[in-house]
């Protein structure tokens, strides 16, 4: 699978996914200003991969912060990290990566300045061994779920590109078809970036997968055909409640989903849990420039010039349509996701397990 981020000797590559499909193209970044602004622009996007970018982020900062020692390093870092951990408000992974890095920083501060950046940079690469290793076993889990056969479809690209490697949603997909499974794939197209046409479509074509590309508004009518079976998606931020903040669209998805008495599946790492937000009310829903809605790319104008445009880049689906949260600790109803931040919680007494065949 194409990497989508890397560390690579102290500057942090990235695919612009704003090139996909039409062209691969990997940017290399030393500033961490530069990287903010890639995930502010879409250049990186995806909770777990905007997470990775800003540890990335930080690590550079540390680079260009002069300081003597480690102590004034860390203090001197803290502006930078309210900046990129604030570059993108809904997705939680960005936040609780930066303040993991703050944490590393913190740990060996005592052993100089030096020392500090060296932590940093190992961190990152921690943290991108893990992301692919946590994604596989949440897809082992999310398989299981997954009957031979089955038609899925998936809303926005919870895929290799949104995130360090293998996927979330997608991976679930991967793993399914790893453990044998035939598996076909309807992506929606994801207004309005169109991340289902552009990202989605093009991943799951390199990887082999049967998908059809269909445009958002036919889901309905695919689902009441019979021609989808299920519904899978990732997320950018679960409430402790179970809520799931994920790309607009989603709750449509969701609500059609229980209309049709399919199963509604989420896909997220442990990371993308906020145990601080009650429910989804609590979560902030970044709202993106109008011009995303009346131009197509911001290259073609399609709305009449004057016209408003509301463009919030999430929205907000109820625990009670989700039909279980696959992470890489197991399959869980969502109410019982809290439960795994729990001192001494065993998940194998609350995890779902996977129908007989």
């Amino acid at each position: 699978m194409v990497p989508t981020v890397e560390w690579r000797d102290g500057s942090l590559r990235m695919i612009d996914q704003t090139r996909l499909p039409l062209e691969l193209v990997y940017r290399d970044y030393t500033d961490y200003r530069d990287v903010i602004r890639a995930i502010r622009t879409l250049v990186v996007r995806g909770a777990p991969a905007i997470g990775v970018a800003g540890a990335g982020a930080v690590a550079l900062a540390a680079r260009a912060v002069r300081a003597e020692d480690g102590v004034s390093l860390v203090e001197a870092l803290r502006p930078a990290c309210r900046e990129i951990a604030a570059a993108r408000p809904t997705a939680v992974n960005l936040s609780w990566a930066v303040r993991r890095m703050q944490a590393v920083a913190e740990s060996v501060a005592g052993e100089g300045a030096e020392a500090v950046r060296e932590a940093l940079s190992a961190e990152v690469e921690a943290m991108i061994r893990e992301d692919v290793e946590t994604n596989r076993a949440m897809g082992r889990f999310g398989a299981e779920l997954i009957p031979d056969g089955v038609s899925v479809l998936t809303h926005c690209n919870a895929g290799s590109l949104a995130t360090a490697g293998y996927g979330t949603a997608l991976g679930v997909i991967y793993a399914a078809r790893e453990a044998g499974k035939r598996v076909r794939v309807f992506a929606d197209e994801t207004r309005p970036v169109l991340q289902g046409a552009r990202l989605t479509a093009w991943e799951l074509l390199q990887e082999g997968i049967d998908v059809t590309l269909i445009t958002d508004s036919m889901a309905g009518h695919l689902m009441r055909r019979g021609e989808i079976q299920a519904v899978i998606v990732g997320a950018d931020r679960i409430a402790a409640n179970g809520d799931v903040a994920n790309k607009i669209g989603t709750y449509t998805a969701a609500v059609l989903a229980r209309a049709h008495d399919l199963p509604f599946y989420v896909a997220a790492p442990l990371s993308t849990v906020d145990p601080a937000a009650p429910d989804g009310d609590a979560i902030p829903i970044e709202e993106r420039d109008p011009s995303e809605v009346t131009d197509v790319l911001g290259k073609v104008r399609i709305a009449p010039p004057g016209v408003r445009a509301a463009n919030p880049a999430f929205d907000v689906t109820p625990a009670s349509l989700v039909t279980a949260v696959v992470t890489e600790k197991g399959a869980f109803r969502p109410a019982d996701v809290r439960r795994l931040f729990e001192a001494g919680a065993d998940p194998d007494s609350f995890r779902i397990r996977p129908p007989a065949p």
